[in-house]
């Protein structure tokens, strides 16, 4: 078996998703919205695989971190003391030729990107949030924002979660979900689109720990993605320059991977200092959201945590590791595509995801459809696995083992499952077991499947 035939391009990749159901053009029947997908059958239990990797790694296995699950819908005032509402937008330009509009800041040599011509207008801010309208009234007075990111919940929850947890520094507070920005020019397939998920974490740790705790976290990030199948030649680190960095930044580290399209970021890793606890601090009279009283009577006081040895207070910084849960599940396809010829010279597409994250399992498969005794024991043991709590188990029931092969190396389920004729020539049951990256197969007694599989699907593998 050779490697792969030709070099991994994006079309590979939405062919691939269409085809097999992994991801869709959002209301593609009424000719689509440009970047908006929907996760199909199987591109839904890739996601949650990966959210559930993600969660169980920054929640369930450390012992400072809270989880929380805050609301799409965002006061307007949480994003206007923020700086979002005044910051939180991209040059944008139009082409007077071809009416495009584009981002001013990826342009090409200053041409247009959809006809070449250089009559462009001059770059405007255009800012990203999507505004909706609450409650009766449609007027400037009554409306709020979508989210941008989900970073504000956490923050605006800082309180709330230390006065009922008690927690104490350093901790961290995680959340996934749902954000909105109205992208310019969204692009590149899922990598950059207008509705999409976030998985953050916000550190807090005391002013002066910061740098520390800021490199500890770039390392735990780059980890954690090799472990979920990401090549560490596909990966490097790019520390943003001084003048590049987000007004509330002290340092931010990107953690790039090789996409189709060429290295782009996966994960920010920033320094966010006090900033934005700072800023939800501010204007208490207009806000009425923050205010705590202090002994000396102050009830303008900043979110704070008690230095009970220097009998003090003071604002914590924040490290904040932001991943695109959509760009992950792009980086993880990108990374298990293979296009392989075979030594009969037949070709096949297989995805090697680790077998956390596959879609399905395992495939259990009756060799003759046509068989009842060999259908009832394929449908009996597919039961059984199902009930394991391993996650999806596909009973494949399409008359020719070879297509089921194919199909199950094309999605990713790391092993086929046969019963077949010699299920029952011996006195202890056996199924063969083929094994989706090396098409070895193999036989294993029934009794022994269920051993067999919680071994292979072990979370830590």
């Amino acid at each position: 078996m050779s490697g792969d035939v030709c070099k991994l391009s994006m079309g590979d990749i939405v062919s691939l998703c269409k085809r097999r159901g992994f991801i869709f053009q959002s209301a593609d029947v009424y000719g689509g919205l440009q970047g908006i997908y929907d996760y199909g059958p199987l591109g839904v239990e890739l996601k949650n695989n990966l959210k559930a990797a993600w969660w169980r790694s920054i929640v369930h296995e450390r012992d400072d971190v809270e989880g929380i699950d805050s609301s799409l819908i965002t006061h307007r005032l949480v994003l206007q003391h923020s700086g979002h509402e005044d910051t939180f937008s991209d040059p944008m330009v139009d082409c007077r030729d071809c009416q495009c509009r584009m981002r001013a800041d990826q342009l090409m040599d200053g041409k247009c990107e959809s006809c070449g011509s250089k009559n462009l207008t001059e770059p405007r801010q255009f800012n990203l949030m999507f505004r909706a309208n609450f409650g009766a009234l449609q007027d400037e007075s009554s409306f709020v924002y979508l989210r941008p990111e989900t970073a504000q919940g956490i923050f605006t929850n800082f309180k709330n979660v230390v006065d009922s947890t008690s927690r104490k520094l350093p901790f961290g507070i995680a959340q996934m979900g749902k954000s909105f920005r109205n992208e310019v020019t969204p692009r590149n397939f899922i990598f950059r689109m207008r509705e999409f998920e976030q998985m953050e974490l916000e550190f807090f740790v005391e002013p002066g720990s910061d740098e520390k705790w800021h490199g500890k976290w770039v390392e735990e990030r780059v980890n954690w993605w090799k472990k979920q199948g990401l090549d560490s030649d596909k990966l490097k680190l790019f520390h943003q320059p001084k003048e590049d960095l987000a007004h509330y930044a002290k340092a931010t580290v990107d953690i790039l991977y090789e996409f189709p399209h060429g290295f782009e970021e996966l994960e920010g890793i920033a320094n966010r200092t006090d900033f934005d606890l700072g800023s939800h601090s501010k204007n208490q009279e207009e806000l009425n959201l923050f205010a705590k009283v202090l002994p000396n009577g102050d009830s303008n006081s900043k979110l704070v945590m008690q230095d009970l040895e220097n009998n003090s207070q003071f604002v914590p910084y924040v490290i904040e590791p932001s991943a695109g849960l959509d760009r992950g599940i792009l980086a993880i396809l990108t990374e298990g595509f293979r296009r392989e010829i075979l030594e009969n010279g037949s070709e096949r597409v297989v995805l090697r995801l680790k077998p956390h994250l596959t879609p399905f399992k395992a495939a259990v498969v009756p060799l003759a459809k046509n068989n009842p005794r060999i259908v009832e024991k394929a449908r009996e043991i597919a039961n059984h696995l199902k009930m394991l709590g391993l996650g999806r188990i596909k009973y494949e029931d399409v008359g020719n083992i070879g297509k089921a092969y194919r199909r199950h190396d094309e999605i990713g389920t790391p092993c086929c499952i046969t019963v077949d004729f010699d299920t029952f020539e011996a006195v202890e049951e056996s199924v063969t077991v083929r094994d989706r990256d090396s098409m070895r197969q193999r036989r294993i007694p029934i009794k022994e499947l269920e051993f067999f599989l919680k071994e292979f699907y072990n979370p830590g593998s």
